[in-house]
Formats: C-alpha cells, structure tokens, sequence
C-alpha cells in the first residue's frame, strides 16, 4: 500500500494547520496508492454526506468537542468507511486501513462504520473523549 504525493500533502496539511479538519481518501487500483477524494473544513453533517453510500473511503477527522468539565478538545479520528455494497473492495480497503494507522501513529481513535448512524457525533465523541 502506498500514499499518493497528494494525499501525503493533504495528512500532512491537516496535522500542522487549522484551515481543514477532513481528509477523506480512496484507494486507486490503477495506482495501488491511496488519492485525495476530498480535503475540507467539515462540519459532522458534511462528513457523513461525503461518504459515498455504495463505496468506501479512509478519513482523517479532526473532531472538535468540549469534555464534561467544559474543555475544549480536538481529537484526531481514523475512519475506515465500509458500507454494505462496498464488500467487495473490503480486502483492499482493510489493507489500506491497517497502512493508515501505521503512518499516522498519533491518531489513537480508529473505528470501522457500515451505516451513516455509526458516525454520530456524540458517539464520536464518546469514542475520543
């Protein structure tokens, strides 16, 4: 599994600026790398949009949330977006995941989502805090 230059640019974007907060990703077969599907400042409503319903993507989120205390939190989420009619590029895309969360060994929320309602906010949330 390799990352594109792009999409190298993009991680690395993300990690040392506050101008997007997503990077979603989707591996080329042609290429055998990951590539830049979109690269964004999103709201939770605009992620979950994003996704395709039939195929899947990797995603960099970075999840902005208060603590019960009232804290304000950013939390550094990777998402392996699976859903159902996607099964079959579910072997290249776990292969994919597994390379994510080597490179971005920060990152220590990882979650796989089938449906639209496994990325809830305050399920998010939960997972980070």
């Amino acid at each position: 599994m390799s990352f594109s230059e792009g999409s190298r640019e993009a991680l690395q974007h993300l990690k040392e600026t506050r101008e997007i907060n997503t990077v979603i990703l989707r591996y080329e077969d042609a290429s055998g790398a990951l590539e830049v599907d979109l690269e964004g400042n999103l709201t939770q409503d605009e992620l979950v949009a994003a996704l395709p319903a039939d195929a899947p993507r990797l995603v960099v989120h970075e999840l902005s949330f208060a603590t019960p205390e009232g804290a304000r939190r950013n939390e550094p989420l990777l998402i392996l977006w699976m859903p159902p009619d996607a099964a079959e590029q579910e072997a290249a895309y776990t292969a994919a995941y597994a390379a994510m969360k080597e490179f971005l060994g920060d990152v220590r929320v990882h979650l796989t989502a089938r449906r639209a309602d496994q990325l809830d906010y305050r399920r998010l949330v939960a997972l980070a805090g």
